[in-house]
């Protein structure tokens, strides 16, 4: 079949709002047509080529942000804060175990969220699901829950925005390595991992004012001054990522404007469908979740069907089976990978399956599932002789109380303090942070291995 921006709806898809009325939702998406592109292709190939050194072994990739965007918490400092964490994280990891950071946020686009069930009931009374701020409202009332195509246009305009702020910040001196102690954020200041990345902060000035001795400044060394940020979302509604697929005027080729990378869901990876058949054609960087559902089979034939050319950077694989369940599906994975001689980006996602319940109520996340499914990712990887690339996870620089534990020991009790998510819980910048840090560790063990000595 031949590939163009619209040939997915000749497939099948799931995870499809019901809009009420369809020539309105036409009308939108042609009008979105017309609109600027979020991103520029040279930057996708940017990010293509930094994905492609941390597919090699000598990069890592920090992918994090909101689990759904919000238009009710739309805030330059929230957008600051969540860029403030990632900064952070990126830090530690570069300076505690020595390998460039390629940062992409789950930001500017993360608007719409797949379901398990159409349908949402409370207290007998049934409604649509909600399914991000750009379908309807999180609002439990009929009218809340009708999509509206209106609303694709509300999720562009946060997104051009929230681009031009990042722009802003990443460009013009907020990221300049002179600045790391001003990262930290007020609520984490005398928190474990705060006290941490204190000390780490404290290295890192040393080593700049040597540097700076030596002549290395920000003025002689633009990349002391600023840093590459790029953006990203899961590429659920085509309708909206169509609008936004134009052709590349230096290359002839089509990119989603939307995202720098996108990325096909758990739920909507099917190799006959319409979400794989859209980001087939694309050019972007895209990403592929891996579920403990995902067969050898249906792994072999998406990395053909995604990356045929097998580019490296093109492809990232982004595991999500929860603590209990790395061992057993991860090394089968990586087989199917080697043996098809498929070059990937090995990515763990170890929030979405480390979710429960708590005794109160509460959608939560334990912060030590968490941290055990990502170090249990390392150990298989050093064990295949694969590398461990990158962690994709949903954080926000709010302090909210959402996932349990962490070195703040967050209990069931405190969960209804500040638990402010749309969607699902993510963890707070003390959590992300020693995150970080363990992480951290993982890559300097790794690469001491690599290098022939004990870890």
């Amino acid at each position: 079949m031949v590939w163009s921006p619209s040939s997915w709806r000749e497939k099948p898809i799931v995870q499809v709002p019901a809009y009420p009325d369809t020539a309105a939702l036409a009308a939108v998406e042609k009008r979105l047509q017309t609109h600027p592109p979020l991103v520029f292709a040279g930057e996708a190939r940017n990010l293509m080529s930094s994905l492609g050194q941390v597919a090699e072994g000598k990069a890592f990739l920090l992918q994090g942000g909101d689990c759904a965007e919000s238009f009710a918490e739309f805030h330059p400092n929230n957008i600051r804060d969540t860029l403030r964490v990632l900064l952070q994280m990126a830090i530690v990891l570069t300076f505690a175990a020595g390998v460039p950071v390629v940062k992409v946020g789950r930001i500017a686009g993360q608007f719409a969220k797949p379901r398990s069930d159409d349908f949402e009931t409370r207290d007998g009374v049934s409604l649509p699901s909600y399914r991000g701020d750009n379908i309807n409202g999180i609002d439990f009332t009929p009218q809340a829950r009708i999509p509206d195509p209106q609303r694709l246009l509300e999720g562009y305009a946060q997104s051009a925005a929230t681009l031009n702020l990042l722009r802003a910040f990443t460009n013009g001196g907020y990221a300049d390595l002179h600045n790391v102690h001003q990262w930290m954020l007020g609520f984490i200041a005398g928190s474990p991992a705060g006290e941490q990345f204190r000390s780490l902060a404290q290295r890192v000035t040393e080593t700049l004012d040597f540097m700076r001795a030596c002549g290395i400044t920000p003025e002689t060394v633009p990349q002391l001054r600023t840093t590459d940020f790029y953006t990203s979302h899961e590429a659920l509604f085509l309708g909206f990522e169509q609008s936004l697929t134009r052709v590349d005027s230096t290359s002839g080729d089509w990119y989603d404007t939307s995202a720098h990378m996108l990325w096909i869901g758990d739920r909507t990876r099917q190799p006959g469908g319409a979400h794989v058949e859209f980001m087939r054609g694309i050019k972007n960087p895209v990403g592929l979740k891996c579920g403990p559902s995902m067969t050898n089979d249906d792994l072999a034939r998406l990395c053909e069907t995604l990356n045929p050319e097998n580019k490296p950077g093109r492809l990232t694989l982004i595991c999500r089976f929860g603590a209990d369940k790395v061992a057993e599906n991860l090394p089968r994975l990586i087989r199917t990978v080697k043996r098809e001689g498929a070059s990937v980006v090995w990515s763990c996602d170890p929030m979405h399956g480390n979710t429960i319940k708590s005794g109160t109520g509460y959608k939560t996340r334990p912060v030590d599932r968490i941290l055990k499914e990502v170090k249990a990712f390392f150990e298989v990887h050093r064990a295949e002789g694969t590398h461990a690339g990158g962690v994709h996870f949903e954080m926000t620089g709010q302090n909210v109380t959402e996932c349990l534990g962490g070195a703040q020991a967050i209990g069931e009790e405190d969960l209804q303090k500040r638990y402010h998510t749309h969607c699902d819980p993510r963890l707070n910048a003390s959590q992300a942070i020693e995150l970080a840090f363990l992480m951290a560790e993982s890559i300097r063990a790794e690469r001491m291995k690599d290098a022939g000595f004990a870890a």
